[in-house]
């Protein structure tokens, strides 16, 4: 791994002064690769805070384009991107925040014709979906790949978070529900709401 440039020592001091990352720590982030599936309410505040700590490639799989109600809580987006893909909003704000950070954008909806050729370059999965057959999607290609898989949900007041490790012989998301619910069984955000600052916490 290459040294920290002078920009980068002051640009992460913070987490410098920490023993526990440390100059190592901050060399390992930046040899990182982080995958975020969708660039909405979850997958806003992973992209935004991934960029700032360093991972140093930070992949964002999005089809979608930004509406107003998505300003409440996507924090990527802002009124100017109305219209916009999803992905090149969040990819210019992602490098206004930390240039150094290489963003790559993967803008067909993951399918399972795409999914492992998508995933697979990547060290890490962030599971930022909102619907159950991409989840288990994402789930089932992180276990053919052996790729750690970081899920969220958030419905109204309540959230869910959890990392499921296969490549560590730990459960993945299939195995705490092997079945979907029923279509229409659990409403969407755009049926119950959410409160906005709910994917930041």
């Amino acid at each position: 791994m290459t040294a920290l440039s002078p920009d980068e020592i002051r640009r992460y001091a913070r987490h410098l002064s920490l023993p526990e990352v440390g100059q190592a720590g901050q060399e390992r982030l930046r040899a990182t690769s982080v995958l975020c599936i969708g660039a909405g309410g979850l997958g806003s505040p992973a992209a935004m805070y991934l960029a700032a700590a360093g991972i140093g490639r930070l992949g964002i799989a999005e089809y979608d384009r930004v509406e107003l109600s998505n300003l409440q809580r996507q924090i990527l987006h802002s009124t100017p991107d109305l219209g916009r893909p999803k992905s090149e909003s969040a990819r210019d704000r992602l490098q206004a925040l930390n240039p150094g950070v290489e963003v790559e954008l993967h803008e067909a909806r993951l399918n399972s014709q795409n999914a492992l050729e998508v995933i697979r370059p990547y060290d890490i999965v962030i599971d930022g979906t909102d619907n159950f057959p991409t989840r288990y999607l994402v789930n089932d290609a992180c276990v053919l790949l052996g790729k750690p898989n970081v899920y969220g949900s958030i419905l109204r007041f309540e959230g869910q978070a959890s990392l499921f490790a296969p490549n560590l012989g730990g459960p993945c998301y299939r195995c705490l529900f092997p079945e979907p619910p029923p279509p229409g069984a659990v409403p969407s955000c755009a049926e119950g709401g959410v409160l906005g600052v709910l994917p930041g916490v």
